[in-house]
């Protein structure tokens, strides 16, 4: 059943040449250790609202994640480690989504981001035009573990984490790119217990 919705969502005509990634590798350290796609709230895990906005227009989906590898892949899109043990970080991911993606742009989202718009992928991409980078943003900074970045990027950001560095706003910030405003209610991040009593408007 999983193997035929992915089907589905690739041969559905509003796909955009893009590669999907969720990034689901952290450690949860404020969520009680807990591998927070597996979370659930309002009545369904946290990854099943994160999915959506790339189900809708992403021509194919990745899963980073580095627990529950298994259940990952039940979903039925590919799951991908990190290549450095002990939850190296988002940009990590990144790198790994963009070794194995099949289309030019990657676009990523977070799992614990139940409140994503539908059309953010639609929305990322249509900023694209004459950078390599668009990063959603809310009122205070931009989110950068919310974007579209191309391929080309991945030659600079393996040099960046083979220097050690981690930080993925510092690796962006120094990328020319776009940015996408977003409101704060689709800027919800359930990182603690407490914040799984959150809506969604």
């Amino acid at each position: 059943m999983a193997e035929n919705r992915g089907m589905a969502i690739a041969n559905d005509h509003r796909t955009l040449p893009l590669t999907g990634l969720l990034l689901a590798g952290g450690a949860g350290r404020r969520m009680q250790q807990q591998d927070k796609g597996w979370v659930e709230y309002q009545g369904r895990p946290l990854l099943h609202h994160s999915l959506r906005p790339l189900e809708r227009h992403a021509r194919e989906i990745l899963i980073s994640a580095n627990r529950n590898q298994e259940r990952y892949s039940a979903l039925g899109y590919p799951v991908l480690a990190d290549a450095e043990s002990g939850f190296p970080g988002p940009l990590h991911g990144l790198l790994a989504g963009l070794a194995v993606a099949q289309q030019d742009w990657l676009a990523f989202v977070p799992v614990d981001a139940p409140a994503l718009p539908d059309d953010l992928l639609w929305q990322l991409w249509v900023r694209r035009k004459g950078v390599p980078l668009v990063l959603a943003e809310d009122e205070h900074a931009p989110i950068p573990v919310i974007g579209l970045m191309h391929r080309r990027l991945t030659r600079l950001l393996q040099y960046y984490l083979d220097s050690g560095e981690r930080r993925a706003g510092a690796f962006f910030a120094k990328i020319p790119q776009h940015r996408l405003p977003l409101a704060p209610a689709a800027t919800l991040n359930c990182n603690r217990p407490e914040d799984l009593q959150g809506t969604i408007a």
